[in-house]
């Protein structure tokens, strides 16, 4: 229970929906996991046996073509919950891009926790419904923005989805991910994000951070590239 009680992602996960006199429950149907980088936690056409609430690092989703080739969908940060599915197997593989903690829950205990939590189901399905918003934007992104449009809707996903805490550094942007999983991400060529990146920053949009993350000077400005009013 002391896990759960002292847990700092509590709020921003589907976990803020059983009450703080409940958590003994919520500790008893899960197990936290600590996981280095490139582990794979999801595997794509497996049986889809336990789901993750992700309380620390990233983790990229991708699907898979039988010759090996992958596109990489998503990237689900600290208060994401993977594995839901209503087939029998998991539809996409997860990977963690760096070291990742996780809250696992086996189907049983989370079958039972929806049917005796009423509310913890709601904040499930609301996860489900910003799951599938997200998954629009991505092809409205893939579909018909420019290169530049699509690494500025990315950098400024991951400024509003993972806000650095540090007072006056809150454009700062985490970046975990290689290039190359930006690329397959955005479908886009490496070399092509590279240059975009670089345009950005002799535009004084975007600058540079120690370990290879990136700072938004005009957020104003990237969120009109992001939505194709800014073509300067």
């Amino acid at each position: 229970m002391h896990r759960c009680l002292v847990c700092e992602i509590r709020d921003q996960s589907v976990c803020r929906a059983i009450d703080d006199e409940d958590l003994v429950v919520l500790a008893k149907s899960s197990k936290q996991l600590s996981l280095p980088p490139n582990t794979t936690l999801i595997e794509e056409g497996s049986s889809a046996t336990a789901f993750f609430n992700v309380t620390a690092g990233t983790v990229k989703l991708f699907k898979s073509l039988p010759d090996g080739r992958r596109q990489i969908t998503g990237f689900a940060d600290v208060g994401h919950f993977l594995g839901l599915t209503n087939a029998g197997t998991y539809s996409f593989g997860a990977e963690t891009v760096d070291t990742v903690q996780v809250c696992r829950f086996m189907r049983p205990q989370l079958e039972t926790l929806l049917a005796d939590y009423p509310q913890f189901e709601r904040r499930l399905l609301a996860e489900v419904t910003d799951e599938l918003a997200e998954a629009q934007e991505q092809m409205l992104l893939l579909g018909r923005k420019t290169a530049r449009e699509r690494v500025a809707s990315f950098l400024l996903a991951r400024m509003i989805h993972r806000p650095c805490q540090t007072t006056g550094e809150e454009n700062r942007v985490s970046l975990p991910m290689t290039r190359v999983d930006i690329a397959d991400y955005l479908g886009l060529t490496i070399e092509t994000v590279s240059r975009t990146i670089s345009a950005l920053r002799r535009d004084h949009i975007i600058t540079g951070t120690d370990h290879h993350g990136i700072r938004v000077l005009s957020p104003s400005r990237l969120r009109g590239l992001a939505s194709g009013q800014e073509n300067a």
